[in-house]
């Protein structure tokens, strides 16, 4: 079943997490911001007040892999964070193929940021694609815990 409301979606990172807000109504995605943080409790704790400010339906979770397909270093441990999402905040959460959305995050916000500020924003908007593609086709998601 497809959930409907907000979701909040995740370009997972060890030492970033990049972070979107969509409404499945509206199918638009947009970037808030990243927890930067490398301790996991530093991380939920920041998470939980996402939690308690959007309320939602679903996190959506980018899972990397190479342009060639094979898996990313980082799926493993992007599951795993799926997994403890799941099971802390008794929400769905979806996972959807993330691969090349860092660069394209990086491509969009070139033009308009400098090197500095574009370092900061890249995970967020890299949060906001993947969440993106999740509101056009959520059929290309996959539950976390298969």
């Amino acid at each position: 079943m497809t959930p409907t409301g907000t979701l909040i979606g995740f370009d997972f990172g060890e030492r970033r997490i990049g972070v979107a807000v969509g409404e499945t109504g509206t199918r638009i995605a947009n970037p808030i911001g990243a927890i930067e943080a490398s301790a996991n409790d530093a991380r939920f704790r920041e998470i939980g007040k996402l939690v308690d400010e959007w309320h939602p339906a679903a996190f959506v979770v980018g899972r990397p892999r190479h342009a060639d397909d094979s898996e990313h270093a980082v799926a493993k441990l992007a599951e795993k964070f799926a997994r403890r999402l799941r099971a802390k905040y008794n929400v769905p959460v979806v996972m959807v193929d993330e691969t090349l959305t860092s660069a394209a995050a990086e491509s969009s916000l070139r033009a308009t940021r400098t090197r500095a500020a574009r370092k900061s924003d890249v995970d967020a908007v890299a949060a906001a694609i993947i969440l993106q593609s999740y509101l056009d086709d959520p059929d290309a998601g996959d539950d976390a815990a298969a």
